[in-house]
């Protein structure tokens, strides 16, 4: 008898790397009902609209993608108030929440982590500091406890799948388990030969962690204009600081997105990525990378062929890179670095290792 399959994420409100993700994970299940924590069909471009898409209680209080952090205490509770749908294997992505949502008496839990919530485990400082001192403490608390959530849900797991070593280390130093690594899907179909451009291209929420003003700080050192994608917390701020040097464009759909990676010299990822699916989509598009040398950066990027790695958080190591001759990487070459990643080959990874874990604990 075939299982029945149910699948989470943690909330669809935008179409990022990590709902992108979840697109996939849903391709290889169609059938499976999807629970989340809060949905907007409009925000996710109706990619989950054929979909029967339970939520959370939070749903009717209509929160965006532009106030959803105002909920994170509440997101515990909310996720094992969602009505589950029956099923004989839960299979969650989760990078906070989803993997706290309870399975059926008997069925089996395999979570997709993207990363232990970052504000958590690895980032507390950062999320104190992007809110006012005031409401700090009730922060740190709401933290504290959600270490504890973490720990109950992970207990309750049959099993984890990472989707990088720096998160396969993560999930072994913070809760003990082991996890076999399956990289993220990237689209790297809907990416053409490109023939570059003048300007750096950063890609990413405008967010502390994400160290935006690494790569704008350098860009402006080395005399390079930087066109920004994304929105954030830290965009009024950046934009004032750099206003004369870089471009901010906001979130784009996906065929402004190709355009930018086509008519780019390089693509500047600052921070220390989980995985980073945009490395990716740059390759795919033939447009170098250039990246703090951490993370999914070393599964990623090729140093000296598909792109250049420098120390994280070094200005001057980036304003000297930036101010290389970037003209020299084989197009081809980092086509080919991207298509380990296809879309295609993550969902027969994702099936055969969920597969492996149920099957080992049975």
């Amino acid at each position: 008898m075939p299982r029945r399959v149910a699948l989470a994420h943690d909330y669809l409100l935008v179409m990022r790397g990590a709902e992108r993700t979840f697109r996939e994970m849903a391709a290889v299940w169609p059938q499976a009902p999807i629970h989340t924590l809060l949905y907007d069909e409009r925000g996710t471009h109706g990619a989950f609209s054929d979909r029967r898409v339970v939520t959370s209680p939070l749903q009717r209080l209509g929160i965006g993608q532009d106030r959803f952090r105002s909920l994170l205490p509440l997101y515990p509770w909310a996720i094992r108030a969602v009505n589950v749908q029956p099923h004989d294997v839960l299979v969650s992505s989760s990078s906070a929440f989803a993997h706290g949502l309870r399975a059926a008496r008997g069925a089996r839990h395999v979570c997709y982590c993207h990363s232990p919530f970052r504000y958590a485990w690895h980032d507390r400082a950062d999320a104190l500091r992007e809110l006012p001192r005031p409401v700090r403490p009730a922060l740190a608390l709401a933290l504290r406890r959600h270490r504890g959530f973490d720990r109950r849900a992970v207990a309750r797991l049959t099993g984890l799948i990472a989707n990088s070593a720096v998160t396969q280390e993560r999930i072994r130093r913070y809760w003990g388990r082991e996890a076999p690594i399956v990289h993220p899907p990237v689209d790297v179909e809907r990416f053409g030969p490109s023939g570059g451009g003048d300007d750096l291209l950063y890609v990413g929420e405008l967010t502390r962690h994400k160290r935006v003003e690494v790569a704008l700080e350098a860009a402006e050192r080395a005399g390079r204009r930087i066109k920004v994608v994304g929105e954030g917390p830290d965009l009024p701020r950046l934009r004032r600081r750099f206003q004369r040097s870089a471009e901010f464009l906001g979130r784009v759909d996906d065929d402004r997105l190709q355009h930018e990676y086509g008519t780019s010299s390089a693509l500047v990822v600052p921070s220390v990525e989980e995985f980073g699916i945009v490395a990716v989509e740059a390759q795919a598009a033939g447009c170098p990378v250039i990246a703090a040398d951490g993370g999914g950066a070393k599964e990623t990027v090729r140093p000296g062929e598909t792109g250049w790695l420098v120390p994280p958080d070094d200005v001057d190591a980036l304003t000297a890179t930036l101010r290389r001759p970037i003209d020299a990487f084989d197009r081809a070459a980092m086509r080919r670095n991207a298509e380990r990643f296809s879309a295609t080959a993550f969902r027969a990874r994702l099936a055969e290792t969920v597969d492996a874990i149920i099957e080992g604990a049975a």
